[in-house]
């Protein structure tokens, strides 16, 4: 079986979920001088500031780590397009910034940055591994990525999923189960349509393609380590579990509403961000739900 190891090069076989929004560099770094692999989540950022935290990086551990994008689905909504229901969300999340002292947000002139030209800087920076969320990265991505000595890791939901990214050319299968936190990553059907366990989804996805498979999902101590291998797995990623560290860049706050939730106690909603995403049930995530005015990804974000 292939290792991680003989894939990425790192020495234990635990890969950092990337948190859009919320990744940190120190805490990046750290599970790569651990001798896991590091992700640093790329969501929103534009070609500079990727270089920036690239280069922040690589000052900070001579290891491997990967930087992650999401590929572009063709349904996120454009300002133009989304003004109204934009003002219709900010509108009934008023009475939340109000209570902090905040002005709701104003529509920008865009939601997020080219994707190509997230890609370029990625190829740029050369990390050791770039990983894709939300569907098959494009054939000469993947072919640059390749070329440049860079490893391509892919985010599968479904078996057919997994299959199509393995068809992609990617060289490693992050096999993300429903009780994963975060966002729903799925592409080839609806995220409600796709909701496989990690302990359901593994075995078929390592029956189903010859490329290494990362398990993740509702994976945060040894037993999920333990289980994840025995079901063929050569790794897990692993997110909540380390927004609670100290080097997360996760508040205080949230990483209290972390630690004293129960697993039951989450949520499928697309309350945050437009998309299908698991959470918990907050003040904030029930107003927006109740409110009824919820923008197009990614405008709701």
């Amino acid at each position: 079986m292939v290792s991680l190891d003989d894939t990425l090069g790192v020495e234990t076989p635990v890969v950092l979920g990337p948190f859009g929004g919320v990744s940190s560099i120190e805490l990046t770094a750290l599970v790569s001088d651990r001798g896991g692999l590091g992700s640093f989540g790329l969501y929103g950022y534009d070609a500079d500031r990727i270089r920036q935290t690239a280069a922040a990086m690589q000052a900070r551990t001579p290891r491997p780590f990967a930087l992650n994008l999401w590929v572009p689905t063709g349904d996120e909504a454009e300002p133009a397009d989304a003004a109204t229901a934009f003002a219709e969300a900010a509108a009934s999340v008023a009475s939340l910034f109000a209570e902090v002292g905040l002005e709701p947000p104003g529509l920008p002139e865009s939601f997020l940055p080219p994707f190509g030209e997230q890609v370029d800087a990625v190829l740029e920076v050369r990390p050791s591994a770039v990983s894709f969320v939300f569907g098959v990265p494009p054939a000469d991505v993947v072919e640059r990525a390749h070329r440049a000595g860079i490893v391509v890791l892919g985010t599968a939901t479904t078996v057919d999923e997994a299959v199509a990214l393995e068809q992609g050319g990617v060289d490693v299968v992050v096999a993300s189960g429903s009780e994963a936190g975060g966002h729903r990553t799925s592409f080839l059907r609806p995220a409600e349509q796709s909701l496989v366990g990690t302990m359901a989804l593994v075995p078929q996805v390592v029956d189903a393609v010859g490329v290494p498979v990362v398990a993740a999902g509702g994976i945060a101590d040894r037993r999920g380590v333990a289980a994840a291998f025995a079901l063929g797995a050569v790794g897990v990623q692993v997110g909540t579990a380390f927004l609670r560290t100290r080097q997360s860049a996760a508040p205080e706050s949230h990483q209290q509403a972390i630690a004293a939730a129960a697993a039951h106690d989450t949520v499928l909603t697309r309350a945050m961000s437009g998309r299908l995403a698991r959470g918990l049930p907050n003040r904030a995530l029930r107003r927006i739900e109740a409110g009824g005015a919820i923008a197009p990804f990614p405008a709701q974000n």
